[in-house]
């Protein structure tokens, strides 16, 4: 008589299933992140939401991560956490226009063509060869971006290439984290992101002061929280994932902003936005198979 022993779940599945989570929770910190951010550029500067977040972020880690203090006073690879601050910090400032003045939907569907620059930045630093399926994943996302901003039908709207430059500040930052993570923890990769930005951000305020009245504490803790909260999920994916398994997940985000943006602030759907996003939703998933598949080959 044949006796079936307890079946298990193997390794690789549970780190793939905690790589899930932390990647949803990232997604739904960026979503709320966007909304705090919205809420205080009606009354604030630009400059002084970048401030405000990353100030609120020093605050919470003051409290809740002192302990990541002595890993921090390492300075491991801190060339590197500069230069990806730098680069982040200014695909910010890029990204918050665009969640001003246009629709979440999409601001992220525009946002998502951050893996053909992911797919370009791996090959440029990191020397991964640049495969036939990340050729047509990189095809497919200009695709899409076509369709989203349709040239020619009627004039771009300025702040769409203020986001897909955005993008591709996003996209070396991702290489640089990607890179911090053999050596630091994910922790420690956003405290680094704090203090770097911190002074940034109040200088360029400094530039753009407007009055701040106590109504504002809300949405400037939700902006800062949702962004300390996103950069670490996304940091702790990207130790358990690869980041070509990251980025196509967190296309989720475009029907979760679009659903979000038509609840919270009326924003009709598009549906050449859901179109756009599709295609390369659709083009990067498709890349994301096959490189799996040749893998496991």
């Amino acid at each position: 008589m044949k006796v079936t022993g307890p079946s298990f779940v193997s390794n690789d599945e549970l780190g793939f299933g905690r790589g899930l989570v932390w990647m949803a929770l990232s997604m739904i910190s960026f979503i709320g992140m966007s909304i705090g951010s919205r809420e205080l550029a009606s009354s604030l500067s630009i400059q002084q939401v970048l401030f405000f977040r990353a100030l609120v972020g020093l605050i919470i880690i003051l409290v809740l991560a002192r302990k990541l203090l002595p890993e921090v006073r390492e300075k491991k690879m801190l060339r590197l956490h500069f230069i990806r601050n730098i680069v982040h910090f200014t695909a910010q400032y890029f990204w918050t226009i665009g969640v001003v003045f246009l629709p979440l939907a999409s601001v992220f569907a525009l946002e998502f063509t951050m893996p053909i620059w992911v797919a370009f930045f791996a090959w440029l630093i990191l020397g991964e060869r640049l495969t036939g399926p990340r050729l047509l994943a990189t095809i497919g996302g200009f695709v899409g971006v076509l369709v989203i901003v349709r040239p020619g039908i009627s004039m771009v709207d300025p702040a769409s290439v203020f986001v897909l430059l955005a993008a591709a500040g996003y996209g070396l930052s991702l290489i640089c984290v990607k890179q911090l993570t053999q050596q630091c923890s994910a922790g420690a990769i956003v405290v680094w992101m704090i203090l770097i930005q911190l002074p940034l951000g109040f200088v360029l305020a400094l530039t753009d002061w407007e009055p701040v009245h106590w109504h504002t504490l809300p949405w400037m803790v939700l902006a800062g929280a949702g962004a300390l909260s996103a950069h670490f999920c996304q940091a702790q994916a990207l130790r358990i994932l690869d980041a070509s398994v990251v980025i196509p997940i967190d296309f989720l985000r475009v029907p979760m902003a679009a659903i979000v943006g038509y609840y919270a602030y009326g924003e009709f759907i598009d549906v050449w936005v859901l179109l756009g996003g599709a295609i390369i939703l659709f083009s990067n998933y498709q890349a994301v198979m096959t490189d799996r598949r040749n893998r496991a080959a």
